[in-house]
């Protein structure tokens, strides 16, 4: 079965088992419901459930049913915690889970010529951005907005563009 990080365990928050979380999913709201079940990266079998949770600064806090204090919850310092494929759950249409956008091939939408493919995603701000890698080395970023993204095919790996002018360096 495969697995998706979903937050780093930072430290202890207080004395009752809290924990303060780098959050590695878009939905943390889903993620850390209360009676969520997710796993530890480095062990599987370790299940541990969402008593409560709430988002802390740009960190959430999650307290668990299986931690009760503060010398528990130091154990899991520095901790990936995953959820199965199995509830990772559907998204609506039109929207993607990073896993399947990386290493699509990024095709020109009115020539149908591969420009390259997508390796790496970011969000700074209002959307994200792709780094496309061409197969001469060149790299350049473009936006996730509708007027250069036409078209993603997930089945075929393939995102098809219209790239606006100053996207691409073509020299």
């Amino acid at each position: 079965m495969q697995y998706f990080d979903v937050a780093r365990i930072l430290t202890t928050h207080g004395l009752h088992g809290e924990v303060k979380v780098n959050v590695i999913t878009d939905f943390p709201e889903d993620r850390f419901a209360e009676g969520m079940q997710l796993e530890l990266k480095d062990d599987i079998d370790r299940v541990l459930t969402i008593k409560k949770s709430r988002p802390f600064k740009q960190f959430w806090l999650l307290q668990f049913d299986e931690i009760t204090d503060i010398d528990e919850a130091e154990k899991l310092r520095g901790k990936i915690l995953v959820i199965s494929e199995k509830d990772r759950g559907e998204l609506p249409d039109g929207v993607y889970y990073y896993k399947d956008i990386f290493d699509c091939g990024v095709i020109d939408n009115e020539t149908g010529k591969r420009l390259g493919k997508i390796t790496d995603i970011q969000s700074p701000g209002a959307n994200d951005i792709w780094l496309v890698h061409e197969d001469n080395g060149k790299e350049y970023w473009i936006p996730n907005i509708a007027d250069v993204v036409k078209k993603i095919d997930i089945a075929d790996k393939k995102v098809y563009v219209e790239l606006m002018e100053g996207l691409r360096d073509e020299d």
